[in-house]
């Protein structure tokens, strides 16, 4: 087993110098007539250098052993699912068709309606004679209701017959004094007098009236 030369390049360079100093050294001092003491100092000094000479490299580590590991299976993509297709059911709309119209039934129109012309009303009521407002005045106010304040309107119905005078008197609304009513039909019935009314045949008839009499002091 032969052993390579391990000396670092740079202590050889160191040794050279070294031994090219100590050479060059004794030339001179044998020259100039240096002793041998000089020398030997000289030489002492030379070997007390201290060559500091690096530690060898470290080695690198051996590489890790190969694992002879079968490769890895390949990754196989699986492949995307396929959606079955859509079947679109097409409906198709049947148009329909127009009512048929029923043939038209002929309505022959109404006869038209023939209204008798209105029978003329010959009746004629009655209208009373003068004017009522003279049937009662100021001078008829009962004196006792003067002297007690009373007064009131009186609202009346008279009949009368086929020869204009009064057959009854009704008081339709009261004053709210007996005595103002009384004396309205009294005067009524004896004053009042009325135009005879006809009839259908132009024959005279009797009717009624209606009005009203307001009491009222005079000032």
């Amino acid at each position: 087993m032969a052993y390579g030369d391990t000396t670092d390049p740079k202590s050889r360079v160191v040794s050279i110098v070294l031994v090219g100093l100590f050479t060059v050294t004794l030339g001179y001092g044998l020259v100039n007539g240096l002793n041998i003491s000089v020398v030997k100092k000289i030489a002492e000094k030379l070997d007390v250098v201290d060559v500091n000479e690096p530690p060898p490299p470290d080695e690198p580590p051996p590489p890790p052993p190969e694992n002879d590991l079968p490769p890895p299976p390949p990754v196989v993509t699986p492949p995307s699912p396929i959606p079955p297709p859509v079947s679109t059911n097409v409906v198709q709309s049947v148009p329909t068709p127009p009512p048929v119209a029923p043939p038209p039934v002929y309505v022959p129109p109404a006869p038209p309606v023939v209204t008798p012309p209105p029978t003329p009303d010959q009746s004629q009521a009655g209208t009373p004679r003068g004017n009522p407002g003279r049937w009662a005045t100021n001078d008829d106010y009962p004196a006792r209701a003067m002297r007690d304040g009373r007064e009131g309107t009186t609202g009346f119905r008279v009949t009368y017959g086929a020869d204009g005078r009064i057959t009854s008197c009704d008081i339709t609304s009261s004053s709210g004094h007996d005595d103002l009513d009384a004396e309205t039909c009294k005067l009524i019935t004896r004053r009042g007098r009325f135009n005879a009314g006809k009839d259908r045949d132009g024959n005279p008839t009797g009717g009624t009236y209606s009005n009203r009499i307001r009491w009222q002091i005079p000032q």
